[in-house]
This record gives structure tokens, C-alpha cells and sequence, in this order.
């Protein structure tokens, strides 16, 4: 099993956006519309009962202005320390918070499938 990383480790880390993410602005922020991976067993159950195929099952989640600003800086590039820098900036919040706000929001993404973390080289 392998070790957890240290703090230090995870906001070195580099945000990747799912690629099969679709976005839309929208007056509240960005509505992402992403792809559900659904286990074996389900899909069988569901559509031997329903007779729907589930294998495009695309769900939606409403990003409101702060979450929308962390989603835009996803780039590849960036580091979580970096996004939360950026946001400590734009949202004027001190580096804890910013940090603590940013780290739950892309391990929020990170349970949804939106987002994998890439360690740097």
C-alpha cells in the first residue's frame, strides 16, 4: 500500500481536468457536464430491469464563482499550492484558508472523477 503523501507532497501536486468534461458559463459560474463510470454489476442490474443502457450516463454539477475561478486554473501546469496562491490573491483570504479551501474543493472534483492529481517529476 503507498504511503500517504505529506502536506507538502500534495500541494506540489498538478490538477488534471477530466478531458471529457464539458463546461458552460452561465450567470452563477460554470455547469460542468461529466461522464459516470458506472461498476459492471450496476449497469447489468439496471438494464436487465429498466432496459436502459447505462453506459452514457452523464451527470451535472453547478460551479458558483469561487469554484469556477479554481476550475479556470486547472491547466496542467499549476500546483495546488499554485491555484491556492491565485486564489488567496483573487478572493483576498489568508494563505491557510485559501489553501484549505482550494485542497477540499479538488479532493471534492477528485471523488466526482473531475479531476486527477499528477505528482511533479
Amino acid at each position: 500500500m503507498p504511503q500517504p503523501l505529506s502536506r507538502k507532497e500534495a500541494l506540489e501536486c498538478i490538477p488534471l481536468q477530466n478531458p471529457r468534461t464539458e463546461e458552460e458559463e452561465n450567470q452563477e459560474g460554470l455547469l460542468l457536464t461529466y461522464p459516470v463510470e458506472v461498476k459492471p454489476f450496476f449497469h447489468t442490474l439496471v438494464k436487465r430491469v429498466t432496459g436502459k443502457d447505462t453506459s452514457n450516463i452523464r451527470r451535472k454539477i453547478q460551479l458558483d464563482q469561487m469554484g469556477s475561478s479554481v476550475w479556470q486554473l486547472i491547466d496542467g501546469q499549476r500546483s495546488v499550492r499554485d491555484i491556492a496562491t491565485n486564489f488567496q490573491r483573487r478572493h483576498q483570504l489568508d494563505n491557510r484558508e485559501s489553501e484549505i479551501s482550494v485542497t477540499s474543493f479538488l479532493k471534492e472534483l477528485g471523488k466526482r472523477g473531475l479531476v486527477a492529481m499528477k505528482q511533479k517529476d
